[in-house]
């Protein structure tokens, strides 16, 4: 048997007395102990990082790629015909005539992209962006699309790639966790499991804040009974102690105190952290504050609060959408006004957080991706929607070695299948690792008798989008 696990409570504590003193210096010195060991761990990495940090701007639904940012002029020339190519199977199986995007394009910029009205804000930074038309997933339906889009497995259990991040990096903050999702009103299809740790340590899933309210919802200390918490909380150490004294540490208790340490120290560092009326009146009319629409001002503080979070050290921010309505960006029909709601809500604040970012010094160590978990149809689902297509969309990249100005790969005349420079989820994943200084291929985790990674057997760097 081993002999820490079978010590009795009496042998524990004439053993350990001496160091209870430590307790308080560790609390104290929590902040250089994470300093120290993600230097550590930083000196470990594959090859000089190009970002210390990750946002997700994860696009709920699937933005359409003929509407956003892939303009098709053969849409309109051939509207309300039927569709010319051979098509795969739908979701819903009601396929209307060809339909063209009720939004212009517009070059923009130096580098001269062509995005669509929609984005009248993200258009003047679009020289910072790396477009990629060539996007593809292996599933049209939300829930497995989804799974793949944030775990590399289009089935539920995997370990979310921001719980890959917090484990090959992790944290530089030991007040705040090392991957936050910002929930901004809906959660993905798939649920919370888009964002656990999986078959990896408990303690790297993602904490979600619900900033739609000041102070973030979920962690108010004004709230909270600070003595009697601290009575219950010794309580709950003291049972911790006496179970794993009968059945030796195991992740899942380990990962209970862990997060119960970490939510203390959040309801310091938390209210310190939203406290977004602390920054100057220009900064939040930037990111849409004072917007006439209540839903521009929702993801405002979202983004942000994302970058008050990278600010201070976490790895990983993940946004997702504020319910504007219309199903997400998932319109089968009424597309003119789901997206236009969408990108109402969206625009403005990520154009401010790309500007802010980037005026604070931040973008050159900030990975930015804008994404959904697929496209939709160049064809109409009825008359006046778009159903799922995952055989060709578009998603950008900006901030920690990005080539800006940039687009890479293209899909059909038509918008419909990726044709040039096929992207996968695995690549883009390969992609984001490889800027934080990480091989993705060498970052494993031994599971079921064997090695896995976020990025499964495949995945490829796409070079083409890195300066």
């Amino acid at each position: 048997m081993d002999p820490l696990t079978s010590l009795t409570r009496r042998d524990l504590l004439a053993r350990a007395s001496c160091g209870f003193g430590g307790v308080a210096l560790t609390s104290l010195m929590l902040p250089r102990f994470a300093r120290t060991a993600a230097s550590q761990r930083e000196a470990r990495l594959h090859h000089a990082p190009r970002a210390k940090n990750v946002i997700f701007l994860y696009m709920d639904g699937g933005p359409s790629q003929v509407d956003t940012w892939d303009p098709k002029p053969l849409l309109e020339r051939d509207a309300g015909k039927p569709f010319p190519l051979a098509m795969e199977p739908t979701q819903f199986d009601d396929i209307g005539n060809t339909l063209p995007s009720p939004w212009s394009f517009a070059k923009h910029g130096e580098c001269g992209i062509e995005v669509s009205e929609l984005f009248p804000y993200i258009a003047r930074c679009v020289d910072k962006l790396a477009v990629i038309r060539s996007m593809t997933a292996d599933f049209p339906e939300h829930t497995n699309a989804n799974y793949f889009l944030h775990t590399g497995h289009g089935l539920q259990g995997r370990p979310s790639m921001g719980a890959w991040v917090g484990y090959g990096l992790g944290s530089e903050n030991a007040q705040l966790p090392g991957y936050v999702v910002l929930h901004g009103g809906l959660i993905p299809p798939g649920g919370i499991d888009n964002f656990l740790s999986g078959f990896l340590p408990a303690s790297y899933q993602a904490s979600i804040l619900r900033p739609a309210k000041m102070p973030i919802a979920n962690i108010d200390p004004a709230k909270i009974d600070l003595a009697a918490q601290s009575k219950r909380l010794a309580l709950l150490q003291r049972l911790d102690a006496r179970l794993v004294e009968r059945t030796g540490r195991v992740d899942a208790l380990d990962a209970a105190i862990h997060n119960y340490e970490l939510a203390a120290r959040m309801q310091v560092a938390v209210p310190e952290l939203a406290r977004v009326e602390d920054e100057p009146e220009a900064v939040r009319k930037l990111y849409g504050f004072e917007a006439p629409y209540d839903k521009t001002r929702v993801y405002a503080r979202q983004c942000l609060l994302a970058r008050r979070l990278v600010e201070r050290g976490v790895r990983f921010v993940e946004l997702t959408c504020p319910d504007c309505g219309f199903d997400r960006w998932d319109q089968h029909s009424r597309l003119l006004e789901g997206h236009a709601a969408n990108a109402r809500a969206v625009d403005q604040p990520i154009a401010a957080l790309l500007v802010d970012l980037e005026r604070r010094g931040l973008l050159d160590e900030t990975l930015v991706v804008w994404s959904g978990e697929f496209g939709r149809t160049p064809f109409a689902q009825g008359k006046n929607g778009r159903d799922h297509n995952p055989y060709g969309f578009s998603m950008w990249l900006a901030g920690a070695g990005i080539r800006g100005g940039t687009v890479h790969g293209a899909t059909d005349d038509y918008g419909y299948k990726a044709v040039q420079d096929r992207v996968t989820i695995h690549d883009l994943h390969a992609t984001m690792l490889h800027l934080l200084g990480i091989d993705h291929e060498r970052l494993t985790y031994r599971h079921s008798g064997r090695d896995i990674r976020l990025t499964d057997v495949a995945g490829e760097v796409i070079h083409a989008v890195l300066a």
